[in-house]
């Protein structure tokens, strides 16, 4: 299973998190136990009062070159799997993270 899925115009993104890291960034793509694909992303800040949820919706953001009000945590707010929708998201975004996770296109 992808760790990418369109619905509708809107993207979901589906991300591995990795709280107090030495770096920001996204790492490719980590695949769990029942063969789903997440985006590795890891963030300096700490998992206390949704400090790391926001620092990630910040990272995609920035990275999609983006307005953070259009990134959205859908599920996972308390753990490290997490779900995020980015609306409107335009085909040459998508195309733009699946490189940075190291996600060839199919």
């Amino acid at each position: 299973m992808s760790a990418f899925r369109r619905d509708g115009a809107d993207l979901m993104l589906a991300v591995r998190l990795t709280p107090r890291a030495r770096r920001q960034g996204l790492r490719g793509l980590w695949t769990d136990e029942h063969g789903a694909q997440w985006v590795q992303a890891s963030v300096t800040a700490p998992p206390d009062k949704g400090r790391a949820n926001a620092a990630l919706l910040s990272l995609v953001a920035e990275v999609l070159e983006t307005p953070v009000s259009s990134i959205s945590l859908e599920t996972g707010a308390t753990n490290r799997l997490k779900r995020l929708r980015i609306t409107d998201a335009a085909p040459d975004k998508e195309r733009a993270i699946r490189m940075l996770a190291g996600e060839d296109e199919t």
